[in-house]
């Protein structure tokens, strides 16, 4: 089948994260074809609405839409039967299914999601934590923490951490470095201590590339510890003995993705309260997800 270039708009009277994140995930089963994708974010007055209809018009292309107001939605789907383009409201089928289940009808309300509410304000406290407690920083806030990550420098610790805060997770991490102690705190953690680990090579490849970003080109790449081969495995290896003498779970990045060890973090917090009898402990996890293995769930 020949590969195709299509136009894709992606209509959203907010702020479009919802549609990027169908977009995405669907579109990633289409890897040999181009999607050259057209974002309209809050869209919610007539003139607004003229500008995606003109894009529209000038590059035709199947449309995702999450529009509440009736009139744009109306005069959306026109001027799409009118160009022959597919239109798809992508929340409409969830919605009636939720409608039938609940007995009620959905409110008429934009970006309802979006709300500053406690739920905002704690993500948002969660990422003031992140930046207080990150790369061992703060340490003796870790009594704070939800959960605290542990792993050799650039394992993928502090990314994951801001993911986690951006669900409302505060999340410490601590590097393991080589001779050096961890904090005394992290022993007496109330909350779970997860580890990260890599495998050599693509630990090699990453420090190589945060070396040539810092400008540290004239370090000798042959002889520095930080990404000598031996000197690295050994590094790695000495990271999951501490891990295992601890107790502490150890997640392999290597070929994960931050959003799918983040998800492997979160059900290891999940474990962890299980097993306490926490009180608000959420459900029991799939135990496949303590599996320490570096293939993507």
């Amino acid at each position: 089948m020949p590969h195709r270039t299509i136009n894709l708009h992606l209509v959203s009277d907010s702020t479009g994260e919802t549609l990027n994140s169908i977009a995405r995930a669907t579109l990633a089963r289409f890897e040999d074809h181009h999607v050259v994708h057209h974002r309209w974010s809050l869209i919610r007055s007539r003139l607004q609405l003229d500008r995606v209809l003109e894009g529209l018009n000038h590059e035709p292309g199947p449309v995702l839409f999450t529009l509440v107001d009736r009139s744009l939605r109306l005069a959306l789907e026109e001027n799409c039967m009118r160009l022959g383009v597919p239109c798809l409201s992508v929340l409409d089928q969830v919605v009636d299914l939720l409608q039938g289940q609940l007995g009620a009808r959905a409110r008429e309300k934009r970006a309802a999601q979006h709300v500053m509410d406690a739920d905002y304000f704690r993500r948002i406290d969660a990422m003031h934590y992140v930046l207080a407690h990150d790369d061992g920083q703060g340490t003796a806030g870790i009594h704070e923490a939800d959960v605290c990550l542990v792993g050799v420098s650039r394992s993928s610790k502090t990314p994951t951490c801001f993911y986690l805060a951006n669900r409302g997770i505060k999340a410490a991490n601590v590097p393991i470095v080589p001779n050096s102690a961890l904090p005394p705190e992290l022993a007496e953690a109330p909350c779970p201590v997860v580890g990260l680990t890599i495998e050599t090579n693509a630990l090699i490849e990453i420090r190589r590339h945060r070396l040539r970003l810092i400008g540290a080109d004239g370090v000798r790449q042959d002889t520095n510890d930080y990404i000598d081969h031996d000197s690295v495995k050994a590094e790695i290896l000495a990271a999951r003995r501490l891990c295992n003498q601890h107790g502490w779970p150890v997640i392999d990045v290597t070929r994960r993705s931050i959003e799918e060890t983040a998800a492997t973090v979160l059900q290891l917090m999940e474990a962890w309260h299980a097993r306490r009898g926490s009180a608000a402990a959420p459900a029991p996890v799939d135990p496949a997800a303590v599996v320490l293995g570096g293939g993507a769930a």
